[in-house]
């Protein structure tokens, strides 16, 4: 394996283990900001050996046993004392005091409990929504800051200054690291399930580097979803996102090429969609409803992908209702991005004219400036109604504007195909 094979597969890895290796550290040190620096450290040093040593069977385990080290040489230079000291020695047993924890007992067994403590610690009050979210995305989506400036459509230096901020916040108002419970936990839920559902969307639909999709993430944001249902059960917007995420995640292994090129959602072959994913989408709809939840934010975008989930062919879909779904969810949360998505649903039900009007509306939208979907979208429409050379130029910025490479390719085809065609 060559090094830039190797550093490739450094990046995959980290992506993955990141949040496990952060939340397993952290409910030892109870401080998550030293538990990122240990991970980021752990990071170093994998860069540094991985490429003359290989790639060890267990990467994750051997960056946990990395991790533990330092965090042993940061108790032996007494930079932690009293109980931090004794509760990372009760992990790590006496052996561990005087030689390295075996790679295959690194990772903790209830690392599924340390996510979620994670996530609640990150979105605790003391904290501004901004610095919950962005500190979360940063620790358990294992996002980069960029990747993270990107989801929210802000500047980068923003989001470095709410993540420093909350780390030195939680530091500093010594926030436990627990599962919040009774009536503490409501008030919390609002930036947790904001939280998950941007992991999943990374997942979905990655903002940068060569993949399309990045599966784990969806998985992630999927698993905890479910666990926050189980938390919370009277709770409709918790069942709303996980109806959102089963539908959506229906549709990943549809959604990529064998050669890793993207496959839209009217081209994809729905026989791949993973029906269990969505029957247990739809049934979680049912509770949302059930429990009053039909106008919440994210029972409705899951209404209307439960719109696609129904139609067993492209030309099936209901756009009509789909585009009511987005009027009532535009009602209910109010953004740029949701009347973008409402204009694609009118283009469908009413006609690319009826489509581009609300898109051209949006043109002056502080928030979509550099965002490439809206071009996308303008060029989507200006080829179907056969303005091709304007087209041609809406998808050559977009392809400019993404960060994705897959995204960044099938936008230059789309631009080729208004000269060809």
């Amino acid at each position: 394996m060559t090094t830039a094979e190797t550093h490739r597969t450094i990046e995959t890895v980290w992506k993955i283990e990141a949040p496990r290796l952060i939340a397993g550290l952290a409910r030892m040190l109870r401080d998550v900001g030293q538990a990122e620096d240990l991970a980021q450290e752990a990071l170093v040093v994998a860069l540094e050996r991985w490429p003359q040593e290989g790639v060890p069977d267990n990467p994750g385990a051997w960056l946990m046993t990395t991790a533990k080290r330092r965090a042993i040489d940061l108790l032996r230079h007494d930079r932690m004392r009293g109980d931090k000291q004794a509760a990372i020695e009760y992990e790590l047993g006496p052996e561990a005091m005087t030689h390295a924890p075996d790679q295959a007992d690194a990772l903790d067994d209830d690392i599924g409990d340390d996510l979620l403590r994670l996530i609640f610690t990150a979105c605790h009050p003391v904290l501004t929504r901004d610095m919950q979210v962005a500190l979360t995305l940063r620790m358990l989506g294992g996002l980069t800051t960029p990747e993270i400036a990107r989801a929210f459509l802000v500047p980068e230096p923003t989001v470095a200054q709410r993540i420093v901020r909350a780390k030195r916040t939680l530091a500093a108002k010594q926030v436990p690291f627990e599962v919040p419970r009774g009536e503490e936990l409501a008030p919390r839920l609002t930036a947790v399930l904001e939280v998950v559902y941007l992991i999943f969307n990374e997942g979905h639909t990655a903002t940068s580097g060569e993949d399309w999709a990045r599966p784990a993430l969806c998985e992630e944001a999927l698993r905890l979803g479910r666990v926050l249902a189980g938390l919370a059960p009277r709770e409709p917007e918790v069942h709303g996102l996980v109806a959102l995420m089963e539908i959506q995640a229906s549709r990943l292994h549809a959604r990529v090429a064998a050669d890793g090129a993207p496959i839209l959602l009217l081209d994809q072959d729905r026989a791949r969609w993973d029906r269990l994913l969505i029957r247990r989408g739809l049934a979680a709809l049912e509770r949302a409803e059930k429990l009053g939840g039909a106008d919440g934010e994210y029972a409705l975008q899951a209404a209307i992908a439960a719109c696609h989930a129904r139609a067993l062919h492209a030309e099936d879909t209901d756009w009509t209702r789909i585009a009511s779904l987005y009027a009532r969810l535009a009602a209910v949360a109010p953004s740029p991005v949701v009347e973008l998505n409402r204009a694609v649903a009118v283009s469908m039900a009413e006609g690319p004219e009826a489509g581009l009007q609300r898109v051209d509306a949006l043109q002056k939208e502080r928030a979509l400036v550099g965002y490439h979907l809206l071009p996308s979208v303008r060029g989507d429409l200006l080829f179907k109604l056969g303005r091709r050379d304007e087209a041609r130029a809406e998808f050559e910025r977009a392809a400019s504007l993404t960060a994705n490479t897959r995204e960044a390719e099938l936008l230059r085809q789309r631009a080729a195909a208004c000269v060809t065609t």
